[in-house]
């Protein structure tokens, strides 16, 4: 049995009764988390991109826990500079971890640690994730692109498909609907919405409008779990 529980904002839990992930662990600053980094104990962290809102609490996490942080390079380069423990991997590249497999996939963004000297972090990623025979996509902080449909969609059987519809620096509605059509997967969960005024949108017209492809869409609240 796999769980995915929402944390709120684009960080998830994944947990097996072997394995447990966390994606894009953004916690303590995270207004619609109530869980704490030190509440955390995962086997790995799966970062996406270097803001803030993303790369989260990762490097405390590993620290703490010896839990790796499975990144594009260059971010990865950067968490262990810091002390943390880390997975390498590139846009296009996959690895088999034993419990789990993991490809990565593109995102149309920016990634960088925004301080005094904007350290660049590398191109940021989705995650393809299989687990417990079902395979997972996080998309990650993206716009809409045409490999969701020739490489993901028609290459891969995906059971969930984690998608950003805030707009504004990620897909709106509109395109993220466009995803679901590309992608076709078994359900769709919306996420990176509603935590800023910038990206408030309603998801309930969403899940109307994806229902209308015959696709499954479920709306979590921070803290809810979905057995897959």
């Amino acid at each position: 049995m796999l769980k995915l529980t929402f944390l709120g904002h684009s960080c998830f839990l994944l947990n097996s009764p072997t394995t447990s992930l966390i994606l894009d662990p953004w916690l303590r600053d995270n207004p619609q988390c109530s869980i704490k980094p030190e509440d955390i104990e995962v086997n790995a962290l799966l970062v996406t991109h270097g803001h803030f809102d993303h790369l989260g609490d990762a490097i405390e996490i590993s620290k703490r826990t010896n839990a790796v942080i499975i990144a594009p390079a260059e971010l990865a380069n950067y968490c262990a500079q810091l002390g943390a423990t880390t997975h390498r991997m590139h846009i296009g590249g996959s690895h088999d971890f034993g419990n789990y497999w993991i490809k990565l996939t593109p995102a149309w963004h920016g990634s960088s640690i925004l301080n005094q000297n904007n350290y660049y972090t590398g191109m940021p990623c989705g995650f393809l994730i299989k687990m417990e025979n079902k395979i997972i996509y996080h998309a990650g902080d993206t716009g809409l692109f045409s490999d969701m449909k020739y490489v993901l969609g028609d290459r891969y059987p995906i059971d969930i498909a984690l998608l950003p519809i805030g707009d504004n620096v990620v897909m709106g509605p509109e395109d993220a609907l466009t995803a679901v059509e590309w992608l076709k997967p078994k359900t769709v969960i919306p996420m990176h919405y509603n935590t800023f005024p910038l990206i408030k949108q309603n998801p309930e017209s969403f899940k109307a409008k994806v229902e209308t492809l015959g696709v499954d869409c479920i709306i979590l609240q921070p803290g809810d779990e979905l057995s897959l």
